[in-house]
């Protein structure tokens, strides 16, 4: 591009360090060749409009030699971001789109492939950057609710992510009107999570505006999945909500409640289970599990918690045959591969114990229990 002088650098804290305004010179006033899909038509550069550009990394100033157009997008991306409805905000939506008529297709690639590799932090920058160029496009939030949820199964320590994935499904929800997609997968979200209320709600919503003959299909069933096991049932959600928030002492009774009148639902065993490891008990919590398991519950997370109660109880051979059972299920879950990191510790097996660790570091950086275990 033309690297004519321009009249003024100025830097704002209105955004951050990295950002600067470049003032465009008489000059460079005309059209980039490149079209935008959206507009159809040529982007015109008005000289009187400000360029935002990302500073190099470690640069303090701008270094006109090095000015790219890759800096510019940058730093247009990052101002959509910080203020999508700032008063240039459409200017430099139109100038990036004529620069990169490609990118909604290429940064959810990159944002996608970051996410599979465990760097969520980055993925979710990438997507946040989208939602400042294309504000209101749904398939966005999706994406980003995705991500969390991602992220949440992949953490050990979960809680924020599992909270930062259903704010971001709240927002998909939020769409009117509502976003066929986004109510199915956000269905699985909480299908996932044992909020089978909301679960069911997302379903029938679907049913009513989705047309993909094969989700239909898969909506209709896990409806009357959930309708035939009570699984919408209060004293089940009752349960699930003080469980979840750490209070099994008050969920104990509602799941009994509830298996009293439907002693064959598996979840209703499982949530059994998780309530009384959480309180230590461990013995009583294996028998729950085995029988989810009898019931037809034969999941990585049934597995997994199975193998906790067997763990603390003493049972490192049976702890380890459940977790290697919730391996093969599920081969990149980092809180299975921490578990059977933590198993190797108990075991006085210290190196088979890194390994396990490394490779949770591999699948997500950020792991708190892995950090902790090679900082000792």
């Amino acid at each position: 591009m033309n690297r004519e002088n321009p009249v003024e650098v100025r830097q704002t804290p209105q955004y951050n360090e990295k950002i600067v305004f470049l003032a465009v010179p008489e000059s460079l006033r005309g059209p980039i060749e490149a079209v935008s899909p959206h507009s159809g038509a040529s982007f015109v550069i008005d000289p009187a409009i400000p360029i935002p550009v990302e500073l190099a990394p470690g640069a303090q100033t701008l270094d006109l030699e090095e000015l790219s157009w890759e800096m510019i997008i940058a730093g247009m991306l990052r101002v959509l971001t910080a203020d999508p409805e700032g008063k240039d905000a459409s200017y430099y939506r139109g100038f990036v789109l004529a620069v990169k008529p490609n990118i909604l297709t290429e940064f959810t690639t990159a944002a996608l492939l970051k996410a599979r590799n465990g760097d969520y932090d980055l993925a979710l920058e990438i997507i946040d950057l989208l939602v400042g160029l294309f504000p209101g496009l749904p398939d966005l939030f999706l994406n980003r609710a995705l991500i969390l949820e991602e992220q949440a199964d992949a953490r050990l320590e979960a809680e924020a992510a599992q909270d930062a994935a259903y704010k971001a499904y709240q927002a998909v929800l939020e769409f009117h009107p509502p976003f066929p997609d986004g109510v199915f997968n956000a269905g699985f979200f909480f299908m996932k999570r044992r909020n089978f209320e909301e679960a069911r709600d997302c379903f029938q919503t679907y049913l009513q505006l989705g047309d993909e003959p094969e989700k239909r299909e898969q909506a209709a069933r896990i409806l009357e999945e959930i309708q035939s096991h009570n699984l919408d049932d209060t004293a089940f959600r009752e349960a699930y909500d003080y469980i979840r928030e750490g209070d099994p002492a008050q969920g104990l009774p509602k799941i009994g409640n509830f298996l009293e009148r439907h002693p064959d639902v598996w979840n209703g065993w499982f949530l059994l289970g998780w309530g009384l490891r959480m309180l230590g008990r461990w013995h009583d919590g294996i028998e729950a599990f085995r029988k989810a398991i009898e019931l037809g519950g034969d999941t990585s997370d049934t597995r997994n918690e199975l193998a906790i109660c067997l763990m603390e109880s003493g049972d490192h051979g049976g702890a380890r045959k459940e977790l290697e059972a919730a391996l093969w299920k599920e081969p990149e879950n980092v809180k299975i591969i921490s578990n059977l990191g933590i198993l190797a510790l108990k075991t006085g097996n210290p190196q088979e114990a890194a390994g396990f660790f490394r490779t949770v570091l591999e699948l997500d950086p950020q792991d708190p229990v892995a950090q902790e275990y090679f900082k000792g």
